[in-house]
């Protein structure tokens, strides 16, 4: 799940300026094209990252640090009643409810990164083939070519 919304919201962002460059020049970002194309790409690749469960505890740590960095941004000038970005179509429109309201799938996406840092990917995953892999490997010692090479 948590790989599919950020590989849509990358391509989203990169489709739509309001979703990238906007939104970053609205957020007073410095050099916003930039800082939305490399978003807009890390969030690409790691959500097929995490949709293939490749490389995913690392994957996993970087979008949590990212969704931090974006609800920082974002939420408390949200909560001071003083974002750039429009306000909620309905009330609670500022303060701590806006902010609770605003930050439910932040705050999934969060923890469903944490759950995959924590636990990892699945048995389905690259992630666990490349680890049964090397296991076998170990397991098994060096081999003959290796040997010669060593």
């Amino acid at each position: 799940m948590a790989g599919g919304v950020f590989f849509m919201e990358g391509i989203l962002k990169i489709l739509y300026v309001n979703q990238g460059a906007g939104r970053f020049i609205k957020l007073g970002f410095a050099m916003p094209e930039f800082t939305a194309n490399f978003i807009a790409t890390g969030e690409i690749i790691g959500g097929l990252l995490l949709i293939l469960g490749l490389f995913t505890r690392v994957t996993a740590f970087y979008f949590i640090v990212q969704m931090i960095v974006a609800v920082l941004s974002t939420k408390i000038d949200l909560f001071l009643g003083r974002s750039p970005l429009p306000l909620p179509p309905a009330p609670p429109q500022t303060g701590f409810w806006a902010v609770e309201h605003e930050t439910r799938s932040d705050y999934a996406q969060i923890m469903a990164c944490l759950f995959l840092l924590l636990e990892g990917a699945g048995i389905m995953s690259f992630d666990k083939r490349l680890k049964d892999n090397y296991t076998k490997q170990i397991k098994r010692g060096f081999t003959s070519i290796d040997k010669v090479y060593l």
